[in-house]
């Protein structure tokens, strides 16, 4: 059987056609516009994502026996508001994760309410990007059009409600809205009633891997496909993702080096961290995840070679690095400020350590390192709270490096997996689709037979050694000039 994946992105969607056994038949791509009609806004019309996922879903099926087709589901951009009237018709634009209007709302929902009351209703603190504070500001700035909603989705849903008819969310999209009971995979009763929205202005809440629906009549007909095609609820982008890598299981870790960094770590159970510095959401397997997010990674060491070196050619330049663990410099890689586990837009991007005889290699040296030593952030908070982790795969842009994995690998000591594609959370929601449809058993099935590690860069016992001795000088670095970013 063949089964599509859905990757609803921020500027495209990507759409991926698998076999059952995980070969990818097609990947087709398709972009739409993005809007920011003020500085620090950032809004997209629905019906762009339905129109290209239409396009898309045909030109992916076009040479396939369409027969065959079996399953959809999804992978989609986060903590989106779609707002829908009582016709199912769009109120306004999308207000998308990375809008940045909502500060007074976060701060009210962070400071007023208070961070441990929203850890205790939610497993997790205000963020500008998250779903509740959008709520509070169209309550405050759009009232009529806050009184005119009937639903409030996700990015996602609303491509699986155009499909199915099915009002539709899943556990891990639903974690960052801020609305959620994630211990309990429920909709919080309090935060509803500090939102001012009606519990019957929600979506239904599945399992990732659960079945919504199948095509309605019209659906079908406008994609070529047969009305029982499955469409299963799906996940958000980074929960879709860690399904595409296997990072499913107890203490299962994926880490992406692409433009922002995450640090991903399944768990069986429910855990919070008692200062919320990793986002504690439900897992597309069925259990949980805690997440470490960083707004600067690969970007920090395209910034250093690009912009300040003012090369392209970065294996040239990292060619000279020999002597790890013996670096002098450091670097903290907050050059958009830091979100995960410090939560301080104010942090800034700074070396420290040089000396007269400091090379260009070594600040080469320490970016990467910089960027790795603040994963381990996250990953320590993680192991505090009982997670052992005991290897990562590793995905994005940086993992390409081999010096960069060699250096995670070090400074995190443990064993990090490359695999044979990246295909995302695209893949993601086809495995999904498969679950959904009875293919494998579960989720953990799916990424055993789906998911292949190519390669694995084990630590060097010396070399993590060293690498432990510099972490703890650089875990020390951030807090002693904190205070200094706040001033400048």
């Amino acid at each position: 059987m063949l089964y599509i994946g859905i990757d609803l992105g921020t500027s495209a969607v990507k759409l991926l056609l698998m076999r059952t056994d995980g070969t990818i038949e097609n990947i087709v791509s398709k972009e739409y516009p993005l809007s920011f009609p003020q500085p620090g806004w950032s809004e997209q019309n629905p019906s762009d994502w339905w129109e290209a996922c239409v396009e898309g879903i045909r030109e992916l099926t076009e040479n396939a026996d369409k027969s065959q087709v079996a399953g959809i589901s999804f992978g989609g951009q986060m903590h989106g508001l779609v707002a829908l009237d009582q016709n199912d018709e769009v109120i306004r634009p999308a207000i998308l994760w990375n809008d940045g209007r909502t500060i007074e709302e976060t701060d009210y929902l962070n400071e007023t309410i208070g961070r441990d009351r929203l850890s205790a209703y939610t497993a997790n603190i205000a963020f500008a990007g998250f779903t509740a504070p959008k709520l509070l500001w169209m309550k405050k700035h759009e009232p009529e059009n806050f009184a005119r909603i009937a639903k409030i989705m996700l990015p996602k849903d609303y491509i699986a409600y155009k499909l199915t008819g099915v009002h539709c969310t899943d556990v891990s999209d639903a974690s960052g809205m801020l609305l959620m009971d994630v211990q309990h995979k429920c909709w919080s009763k309090e935060m509803l009633e500090i939102c001012g929205i009606r519990r019957e202005q929600l979506a239904h809440i599945y399992e990732s891997y659960e079945k919504v629906g199948t095509l309605l009549p019209q659906a079908a007909e406008l994609l070529g496909l047969s009305q029982n095609v499955i469409v299963a609820a799906g996940a958000g982008d980074n929960a879709a993702a860690a399904v595409g890598t296997g990072t499913v299981g107890d203490g299962s870790c994926n880490i992406s080096l692409g433009t922002s960094g995450t640090i991903f770590i399944a768990s069986e159970k429910f855990a919070v961290d008692s200062h919320n510095a990793l986002h504690a959401f439900a897992h597309a397997d069925g259990h949980y995840h805690l997440m470490g997010c960083m707004l600067s990674a690969a970007s920090c060491n395209k910034w250093w070679m690009e912009d300040i070196i003012g090369s392209k050619d970065f294996a040239a330049q990292q060619a000279d690095i020999t002597r790890l663990g013996e670096n002098h410099v450091y670097f903290l890689p907050y050059l958009m400020g830091e979100r995960s586990p410090h939560n301080d837009p104010n942090a800034r991007g700074t070396f420290i350590g040089m000396t007269m005889d400091t090379t260009r290699a070594d600040m080469t040296q320490a970016v990467l390192e910089g960027v790795a030593f603040a994963l381990r952030d996250s990953f320590e908070v993680a192991k505090l709270l009982g997670i052992e982790i005991r290897r990562t795969k590793i995905c994005g842009g940086g993992a390409k490096s081999p010096l960069w994995k060699k250096i995670t690998a070090n400074i995190l000591n443990i064993k990090v997996d490359t695999l044979a594609g990246e295909e995302g959370p695209a893949l993601g929601g086809a495995m999904l689709a498969a679950v959904a449809n009875g293919e494998y058993a579960d989720v953990a099935k799916a990424a055993e037979a789906v998911v292949k590690v190519t390669d694995t860069v084990e630590p060097d016992e010396r070399l993590a050694g060293l690498y432990e001795e510099r972490y703890q000088t650089f875990r020390k670095i951030y807090p002693r000039v904190k205070e200094l970013f706040s001033e400048m």
